[in-house]
């Protein structure tokens, strides 16, 4: 069983010279949709302006904890204003207990006292968290 194409015997096969382009186009959009969903949970929505200083780069993991202090000395946890520094205290200390702890990432702004950042890192120490960590911005070329 053979399959026979009726043609002129001598004729060959035209060479495709075009790029199939679907597969690249569905790539594309896959990228950007996942680009869409992923921008709005980088942002942060306070506002500070962050020291600048060269990056180690280590990679956030999901379950890290950010601390924000603005200029004024308030403490954001992620983006909840916490009303005082005992509540500080207690939150630190449920995640403390955490295995594997997570790490605590202290976002302060440049304009920050060092009272206020101090008694965030004593309120970590306190808590006893093992890892505590600063978000700097690369400094400008």
């Amino acid at each position: 069983m053979a399959i026979r194409f009726v043609g002129p015997p001598d004729a060959e096969d035209e060479l495709i010279a075009t790029i199939n382009t679907t597969p690249l186009v569905d790539v594309m959009l896959v990228l950007l949709i996942i680009f869409l969903i992923t921008i709005p949970v980088v942002n942060s929505s306070i506002f500070v302006n962050l020291p600048r200083e060269p990056v180690q780069a280590s990679g956030q993991q999901a379950e890290d904890v950010i601390v924000t202090v603005d200029a004024q000395g308030a403490i954001y946890w992620f983006d909840t204003r916490l009303p005082a520094q005992k509540d500080l205290q207690e939150l630190l200390a449920r995640v403390a207990v955490m295995t594997p702890q997570p790490e605590l990432h202290i976002r302060a702004d440049a304009r920050a006292d060092y009272d206020s950042i101090g008694r965030v890192v004593y309120s970590a120490q306190q808590a006893g968290m093992a890892r505590i960590g600063f978000l700097t911005e690369p400094p400008a070329p």
